[in-house]
């Protein structure tokens, strides 16, 4: 193809709706905020008036989160993207059984949100990085993305060379407004009452800044994703993409286009087949947790993709990839070897050692702690196929959690490492209950644990 015949880049019209500009200044971004804020406040004013004169109760986070308001904070929440809309992804993902209502309706659709840039603020960001001249290095540029996210959205490429690829362009202003917009979340989360005082946020907030920061840094997530394709060479039913290093920079990420469906559509598979494909993912976050010393902490379902012809797991999106605190690992270990034997009580001990569980929590609820490592032990020893869909004994679990947390002497956040692991161990869980998988657990679990050593302690 000439260089004439290259379409101009443009975008449909029947698109033009999805497209929002990302604010990228500093001044943009907190006046975006300031809207929220100030269309909030109203929201409260005009429900509080009509509660009055209704004779009606008046309670603080009722106020907050009227349909109005609800609307309003997903609004913008989507509108800044970036570190803000990852905060909402990150606090779905975590939180999701716990939430109220509204605040997971509100998470739900920032999961799903689909806005992408204008065509010329694309441009701008790809002149910036690959030079005014960058369409002569394509056959074709699609500038319609077959994804959006919170920090970039990707775009389909063909090379002159005749490759593939997947291009993910990272939002404008976005890695310079990290700090700034995750303070201005956890203040509205704050004030609408999500944020109990009693706990201290400031080690939450460091970690989610740390962590964005990381998914921000395109170089450092393509040396993960190539690190990872190397780990994976010889294990079938995996893909992981392959970096195109000439045509990565800080902003961009290029690797080699991968073609899936969604995970989700796993569901619809042969019960055989769909059983088989998820124990491989669940296999995999084990071998993550005790063999490579690394794992993808962001279980977001769009990280995955399904191959129906090879019944491959297409991998993606590796900004999340931390190491495995070694302490973590063994602890996670030593509780496992223990729920297999059935021995609650060394599972206790592990669970306070790893510091998963304040000691305070184990001697002042006692009983409520022992029944929930028993719940826990049943399923997991349990010879036969787990069937992720039946989430019966969650409710028992969430029963006595929050029994325990209404005692507020309770309250302390474990170790920061422990909560990535347990976000992705959460989060594929959830993922087997939305594809309604039977897995036996124990025995991937007893295989990967005879297979693999404990992790050597980090160096002081």
């Amino acid at each position: 193809m000439a260089d004439d015949d290259i379409p101009d880049f443009d975008t449909p019209p029947q698109d033009k709706r999805r497209q929002r500009a990302v604010p990228a200044g500093r001044i943009a971004r907190f006046g975006t905020f300031g809207r929220l804020v100030g269309g909030v406040a109203s929201g409260m004013v005009a429900e509080g008036a009509r509660r009055i004169a209704s004779g009606e109760g008046i309670n603080a986070r009722d106020l907050i989160l009227t349909p109005g308001n609800v609307q309003r904070m997903t609004d913008r929440l989507s509108h800044l993207r970036g570190a803000a809309m990852k905060m909402g992804q990150m606090i779905s993902l975590d939180a999701g059984d716990f939430l109220p209502e509204e605040l997971s309706k509100i998470l739900a659709t920032l999961r799903d949100q689909a806005n992408f840039m204008p065509t010329k603020q694309l441009d701008a960001v790809l002149r910036a990085e690959w030079g005014p001249d960058w369409r002569k290095q394509f056959r074709w540029f699609n500038p319609r993305p077959i994804a959006a996210a919170s920090i970039g959205q990707v775009h389909k490429a063909l090379t002159r060379d005749g490759e593939e690829l997947a291009i993910k362009v990272q939002y404008p202003g976005v890695a310079r407004s990290i700090d700034s917009d995750v303070d201005n979340v956890m203040t509205l989360l704050k004030v609408a009452g999500f944020a109990p005082p009693e706990l201290e946020m400031g080690k939450l907030m460091a970690a989610a800044k740390q962590q964005l920061h990381e998914e921000a840094d395109y170089k450092r997530e393509g040396e993960q994703m190539a690190l990872y394709r190397e780990r994976l060479a010889d294990t079938p039913g995996f893909v992981v993409p392959k970096l195109h290093e000439g045509l990565t920079r800080g902003s961009i990420l290029a690797m080699s286009f991968e073609d899936g469906v969604s995970i989700e559509e796993l569901g619809n598979e042969p019960p055989e087949r769909r059983d088989a494909v998820f124990g491989r993912l669940i296999r995999l976050v084990a071998r993550e947790l005790f063999e490579f010393g690394v794992m993808q902490t962001d279980p977001n379902f769009a990280n995955f993709r399904y191959r129906r012809e090879t019944g491959e797991i297409i991998l993606l999106d590796f900004g999340a990839c931390r190491p495995v605190d070694p302490m973590v690992s063994n602890g996670y270990r030593k509780m496992l070897a223990a729920g297999l034997r059935g021995n609650a009580e060394e599972v206790l001990t592990a669970t306070i050692e790893a510091g998963f569980m304040m000691p305070i929590v184990a001697e002042k609820h006692p009983e409520r702690v022992n029944r929930m490592i028993d719940i826990v032990i049943n399923e997991m020893r349990a010879d036969a196929p787990f069937d992720f869909g039946d989430r019966a004994f969650i409710p028992l679990l969430r029963e006595e959690g929050w029994a325990i947390a209404q005692d507020k002497d309770t309250w302390a956040f474990p170790p920061i490492e422990t909560l990535f692991v347990q976000r992705k161990v959460s989060g594929t869980a959830l993922l087997g209950a939305r594809l309604k998988a039977k897995v036996n657990i124990r025995r991937i679990t007893e295989e990967v644990l005879a297979t693999t050593a404990p992790l050597p302690a980090a160096a002081a």
